[in-house]
């Protein structure tokens, strides 16, 4: 078995070393990681080539996300850069307050200690982690999958070299290498070394975390995301937004997976939208109304209003009204990203109001729903959950809390 304990008790030392570091040190090694591997691209290019050449050429929008090349290894330094140039959120003072016994009571933000992430297929996920989690003061342990290993492996070696080149010990970042379900299962029970796991992927591996780790787990997103077209929206502004979200990058989890029209728009918008996504290359499934009114629609199963599809597919159904779209997402969505496209703004509060989803959009693309795009330089994840941590994780989301306490000598009754 792959030897995690030491790597446990490596992680565990250097989330101390870590959480001395000022602000200033962290953004210099940030800054010196993301030049590294601008330098090291023809490095790097070669060892995501062994890991194309593995992959089953079908597999579109997979290959999509796995690919490195010098534009993409330039976007993963300026990410870097991004998450340097974010205010650092560990010591920030919270709120201090005098109790009436005189003492001082505080709370303030403060690193995690140590972050595990597991996840699959996309190298930059390693850099935006990796830069993520050290800026918010945490060691850091990745677990990529057996298809990105010998990009994670280049990846993570030009890291750990900048890191002892600037005076810094390696182990700050940690890659397992072995890849293997044993050894994935293994680093779920690591809770004596490892605070907090991180599973980013598809719904198998984030189950799989969720039900089999004794370390506390964040979960990120699964994404059957939905847009509902109102009876009251600009239909001139829906065709262009509905297939942005679901064409301009399939195979992520916030590209828009179902299509709800409201039944007195449905005769007129229903054609329209599918010609335009069938144009798009679209497969559509639908309901028995969208199947009548566009001959190329697949019959949508019940399975398909629960699937994220990751891929040039859409689920389309005609709704009775606003209370039966609210109704169906909150039946079927997983809590990532839905819409509304409405003139209404009576509607518009409402649907922000009811649906219980990370991020509610009015009148916008679903594929924002990233933590760049939100401002927060870049994610570790997008969280479908409702403790700790909700939306695009950036470096706040990577901070704990603890209470400070400043007396003079008070004793409890």
């Amino acid at each position: 078995m792959y030897d995690l304990e030491t790597m446990g008790k490596e992680a565990k030392a250097m989330s101390v070393y870590v959480r001395k570091l000022s602000t200033n040190q962290k953004n210099e090694i940030l800054f010196a990681c993301a030049k590294k591997l601008e330098e090291n691209a023809k490095k790097i290019l070669p060892e995501n080539k062994k890991d194309m050449d593995k992959t089953d050429p079908s597999r579109t929008a997979f290959n999509d996300r796995l690919l490195l090349n010098e534009s993409r290894i330039a976007g993963m330094a300026e990410g870097i850069r991004k998450v340097a140039r974010h205010d650092d959120p560990t010591g920030e003072t919270l709120y201090m307050k005098t109790l009436p016994n005189g003492l001082k009571v505080g709370e303030k933000r403060v690193p995690i200690g140590v972050i595990a992430l597991i996840y699959e297929g996309r190298p930059n996920v390693t850099t935006d982690s990796f830069a993520l989690i050290f800026k918010a003061g945490n060691a850091c342990v990745l677990r990529g999958s057996k298809e990105a290993i010998n990009s994670n492996i280049a990846l993570v070696k030009i890291l750990q070299e900048t890191l002892e080149q600037l005076g810094h010990p390696r182990k700050i970042i940690q890659l397992v290498e072995d890849t293997s379900r044993e050894t994935a299962a293994k680093l779920m029970k690591m809770d004596k070394y490892i605070d907090v796991l991180i599973p980013r992927g598809g719904a198998g591996l984030i189950a799989s975390a969720v039900q089999n780790s004794t370390i506390p787990v964040i979960a990120t997103g699964v994404g059957n995301c939905h847009i509902y077209v109102d009876e009251f929206a600009d239909l001139e502004k829906a065709i262009p937004l509905i297939v942005n979200a679901k064409t301009q990058r399939p195979g992520v989890c916030n590209a828009c997976e179902k299509l709800l029209i409201h039944r007195k728009i449905a005769e007129d918008f229903t054609p329209v939208i599918c010609r335009a996504l069938h144009k798009a290359k679209v497969e559509i499934r639908g309901d028995e109304f969208v199947r009548k009114n566009f001959d190329q629609a697949k019959p949508a199963t019940e399975e398909d209003w629960d699937t994220e599809y990751l891929d040039m597919i859409i689920g389309i159904k005609v709704v009775e009204n606003f209370d039966d779209a609210v109704s169906h997402i909150g039946k079927y969505s997983t809590g990532h990203s839905d819409a509304i496209l409405t003139e209404n703004y009576n509607n518009a509060n409402a649907f922000t109001e009811l649906v219980d989803s990370a991020a509610v959009y009015v009148n916008a693309s679903t594929r924002f729903t990233d933590g760049e795009e939100f401002g927060l330089g870049a994610e570790v994840g997008i969280s479908t959950q409702k403790l700790h941590a909700r939306g695009p994780m950036g470096l706040t989301a990577l901070t704990s809390t603890k209470f400070i306490i400043f007396g003079n000598g008070q004793i409890r009754a």
